[in-house]
């Protein structure tokens, strides 16, 4: 998985600043990191993971909705950028505990993924801002990662209605945020 992002990375990432980016990726656990603790892709290597799916399936839906012409949309660069990076808000986020769980009759100890935030940002907007400090983002590109939970983000749930807008105004913000629901949903596997 490591070297099929660093690839895509390379070959569609050229802007100022993405090789320190992808230096910063190589210094922290978004090779090794699960997705979640529990709900898609909570396992080692499961970020990396997942963060794969969603560009596949990010640009399987640009060319779906937009054809052949669909680089007149949207660069490549653009969709490796909000597909391959979305969630680095994740990047030394999960740590492993231990728990107790009942097996044939008697306790023993399994690890399990727990949250240890050390930068409570947020989540999209994390992502925005660790992105941020090493290479600029367009507009649209960091609209769409901010916004890519949809209806989950807690702002949304805390009544911001911000996302219609940027649903409204910016494509890319809505089918980042399918590609992201089709990977977590259909194409990943569920935590124990």
């Amino acid at each position: 998985m490591k070297s099929s992002f660093i690839n895509l990375y390379n070959a569609n990432i050229k802007r100022e600043g993405a090789d320190k980016l992808l230096e910063y990726l190589e210094n922290t656990d978004f090779f090794s990191a699960p997705s979640s603790t529990r709900f898609h892709s909570a396992f080692e290597g499961g970020l990396c993971q997942h963060s794969l799916k969603v560009y596949s399936k990010l640009l399987e839906l640009v060319k779906l909705q937009y054809g052949e012409r669909w680089q007149d949309m949207f660069s490549a660069e653009s969709i490796a950028i909000v597909g391959l990076l979305h969630d680095i808000c994740k990047v030394n986020y999960y740590i492993t505990e231990l728990r107790n769980v009942k097996v044939s009759g008697g306790w023993t100890q399994r690890p399990y993924y727990t949250v240890h935030d050390k930068l409570p940002y947020g989540h999209g907007e994390k992502s925005v801002f660790i992105i941020s400090n090493y290479m600029r983002l367009s507009a649209v590109e960091a609209l769409a990662i901010n916004w890519h939970m949809g209806g989950f983000d807690d702002r949304v749930k805390g009544g911001s209605y911000s996302i219609s807008e940027a649903f409204d105004k910016y494509p890319l913000c809505v089918l980042l945020h399918t590609a992201d629901l089709l990977a977590s949903y259909l194409e990943e596997q569920r935590g124990e």
